[in-house]
């Protein structure tokens, strides 16, 4: 099949690349977006090795289950070992023998094919575009923030970064807090966010100082770690989204001083994604940006780190 193998250093087109592995459910990759996740990934994070790619959107060609067999799916990425307590507790996602696809020991979806075991694939309706579909799998993970902290309606919360996972968190956060600031740096991307009601700002004043009693810091730098402690509210909660390759140590004194919860989020349930796009409470049309062909990944890979692009797609 064809593919973009990632050998650790460098990403190159194949196209005999191995067919995945027999024994799980076979999709014929539609589209897939380049995440920050796969950005770091190539400056060094996980140390990985294969194809990358772990948001989809495809059609199931082969499955023991026979009315799967052309649907158009979406995939959780997490594949654990079935055996373990995490998995007998549903924790698949923190098995310690787990499978990440396109992120740890299982090919992803930068290819024609990928496999994942049933349990982790989605039918999604037709209503749903494929550029829409491929916004799941991050907009499952804003939904986690509502499933790890209890937020309150009348709370003063800020976003800090207004990327990709940034504008899905706002848009999860907002249905519950109504009063939201999004911390961010590029005057495009924090526009879009004036029309959902959302404050924005470019840079932090004095005022704005320990003044927030829940702060999401999703940039994807170390930096926004530090802007991100100036902000929150002593015993304050700060939920964490960013999974950066930078080795920087990170000054955590306030954080005891101030007394500050610290959630780590990652990945969330894919059911409310689903139905928040379905329903159109979530809207992600604003966001889709470029679709390039696989073989034209160098370029795509190129603009995606652009400070101003959203959400690009790559098209076996």
């Amino acid at each position: 099949m064809k593919a973009i193998c990632f050998d650790g250093k460098n990403m190159n087109y194949d196209e005999s690349y191995p067919d995945p592995k027999s024994g799980e459910v076979l999709v014929r990759v539609s589209l897939a977006g380049i995440c920050g996740t796969d950005l770091e990934i190539l400056d060094g994070y996980m140390a990985y090795n294969g194809i990358l790619g772990h948001e989809f959107v495809g059609t199931v060609e082969k499955s023991e289950n026979s009315e799967l067999i052309g649907k158009r799916v979406v995939g959780e990425i997490n594949a654990g070992c079935g055996t373990c307590d995490f998995c007998d507790k549903g924790l698949d996602r923190h098995c310690p023998n787990r499978t990440v696809l396109g992120i740890l020991k299982r090919d992803g979806a930068f290819a024609e094919y990928l496999s994942l075991p049933e349990k982790n694939l989605h039918v999604i309706p037709d209503s749903m575009t494929d550029e829409q579909a491929v916004f799941v799998e991050p907009l499952a993970a804003a939904f986690e923030i509502k499933e790890q902290v209890a937020l309150q309606p009348q709370w003063s919360v800020a976003v800090v970064g207004d990327g990709r996972l940034a504008q899905l968190i706002i848009q999860v956060l907002k249905l519950t807090c109504p009063n939201i600031t999004c911390f961010g740096r590029h005057k495009s991307k924090l526009e879009s966010l004036i029309n959902i009601g959302v404050k924005i700002k470019i840079g932090i004043e004095s005022s704005d100082e320990q003044s927030f009693d829940l702060v999401v810091e999703a940039t994807g730098s170390n930096s926004g770690f530090t802007d991100t402690m100036k902000l929150i509210k002593p015993r304050g909660t700060v939920v964490l989204k960013s999974t950066i390759a930078s080795k920087e140590n990170l000054d955590l004194t306030p954080t005891v001083v101030n007394e500050i919860t610290l959630v780590g989020s990652r990945c969330g349930l894919f059911k409310p994604a689903i139905d928040a796009l379905s329903s159109r409470t979530i809207s992600v049309d604003s966001m889709i940006d470029s679709t390039y062909l696989l073989e034209k990944f160098s370029e795509a890979i190129e603009y995606a780190k652009k400070p101003d692009t959203l959400k690009v797609f790559l098209k076996p």
